[in-house]
């Protein structure tokens, strides 16, 4: 049996726009020429230095700006008096490919200035995946339209050689690394125990004999790679911006279809564009949204507290590791940090720090670090499970109505659930076998039930 290949069509007009815009930011730009050497030479848009090559920027904030007014112009985007920063935006419809154009923006980059490092961030580890698993498809494909070699690794704390490797390689580099592997630097830590901020801070800002006593994010910063932000919405966290500054990037191009800051705005492919265009079909949405959603951390302030002059609070979190979740009531304090109290999950790492708790009557609330703000009975991040069995209940009667209405028709419906994570669906046990988890189990009963 053959394999199954996917082809890409490289000649969509709306992605061809998207990349383009992107490559008319650095124009002015002189590309390099030069092999691949160590020494502390600097050719065109190539820096050598000990730690490796990295990516050099020539033109000067005027130019950039100039440029950007250009390309805004070409775009029909109303023109910035002055730069946001070294962030460029680029907005594009959900379903459009926006992976793809970043993908073939790097080669882009790459034959028209020669610049060899990137880094991909996102705020998740299934995106993370995604974006490894977008790459593997399309890698024949982006080899037979440039002929150029690349290497493309998720980061991996445990293999730090791919790091030096990143730095070092005249070859182009991909790097996918997920916000929360680099986001907490021993500089954030307060404490003055060595060993707790060894402990606590993330390995690639650590000192480490493996790469010769370097911080490994030292070899990163060398290089000065182009950051792609996948979703920046998620990493607008002022801990989350000064991690991607601590990449010491050449700049920041950001993809998304609803951001939050379009910094620097280069490219817009509205839903609306998209519609007109006929990139998308008729899509219905019916959604529950908790308010100030970060990263799906979720948070409950149950009550508070003052007993014995201690005042405290009393949260509903997620606590456990791996597919072994629950949602737990826990007691917390000033200055507790709710990434030790879940036993260091993830989605907690970002600022949820206890910063005061308030017992004003009529007005008693918990804030934390990250500028989040919880009154009494109100949450953050996540869905109570009684709404997510009516938001499952509603999908499938719409799904059953709406097949039925277009039946005749020869139109087929497509409902989609997305799911926070995969655990919550379906367990992968140790022994290698396989069941519902909570998702699983309610949508089925509540399939069974309206089928009938």
């Amino acid at each position: 049996m053959s394999s199954l290949h996917l082809r890409f069509d490289p000649d969509l007009d709306y992605q061809k726009e998207a990349i383009q815009a992107v490559v008319d930011l650095f124009t002015g730009q002189v590309i390099s020429n030069g092999s691949f050497s160590i020494s502390s030479n600097q050719a065109g848009a190539l820096v050598y230095d000990e730690l490796g090559q990295g990516n050099r920027l020539e033109i000067e904030d005027k130019q950039i700006l100039k440029n950007v007014q250009t390309v805004q112009e070409n775009n029909s985007i109303p023109k910035i008096p002055e730069l946001q920063g070294m962030n460029f935006s680029i907005e594009m419809e959900t379903g459009t490919g926006k992976t793809y154009v970043y993908l073939r923006s790097i080669f882009e980059l790459h034959k028209v200035y020669g610049f060899t490092k990137f880094i991909v961030v996102v705020p998740s580890i299934p995106i993370r995946e995604g974006v490894l698993a977008s790459i593997n498809a399309m890698r024949d494909h982006f080899t037979s339209m440039y002929n150029e070699p690349f290497d493309s690794v998720v980061y991996d704390s445990k293999q730090l050689g791919r790091v030096r490797q990143f730095a070092t390689s005249n070859k182009i580099q991909i790097l996918i690394i997920n916000i929360q592997a680099f986001q907490k630097d021993v500089e954030d830590d307060e404490t003055s125990d060595t060993n707790s901020i060894s402990s606590r801070a993330n390995v690639i800002n650590r000192e480490s004999d493996r790469m010769s006593g370097r911080r490994p994010i030292e070899f990163i910063q060398a290089t000065n790679p182009i950051v792609i932000l996948d979703e920046p919405q998620n990493m607008e966290s002022e801990k989350s911006k000064l991690a991607i500054e601590r990449l010491s990037p050449l700049c920041t191009l950001r993809y998304s279809a609803t951001h939050k800051n379009p910094y620097n705005l280069l490219y817009r492919l509205s839903p609306i564009d998209a519609f007109d265009r006929k990139l998308v079909k008729r899509i219905e949405v019916a959604s529950v949204r908790a308010d100030d959603n970060v990263n799906d951390a979720f948070v409950r302030l149950v009550g508070l507290s003052n007993k014995d002059n201690k005042i405290t609070a009393k949260v509903k979190i997620n606590v456990g590791s791996g597919s072994v979740v629950s949602q737990k009531t826990i007691t917390v304090k000033m200055g507790d940090d709710l990434f030790e109290k879940s036993k260091r999950r993830q989605e907690y790492n970002d600022g949820y720090i206890v910063t005061n708790i308030s017992l004003i009557l009529g007005a008693e609330h918990i804030e934390f670090a990250n500028g989040i703000t919880l009154r009494i009975n109100t949450a953050v991040g996540g869905f109570d499970e009684d709404i997510m069995k009516v938001m499952l209940r509603k999908t499938i009667e719409s799904h059953f109505d709406k097949s039925l209405s277009v039946r005749e028709k020869g139109i087929k419906v497509l409902s989609l659930i997305f799911v926070d994570k995969v655990a919550n669906y379906r367990l992968h046990h140790e022994d290698g076998t396989i069941s519902l988890g909570k998702l699983g189990i309610w949508f089925e009963d509540i399939y069974d039930e309206v089928s009938k």
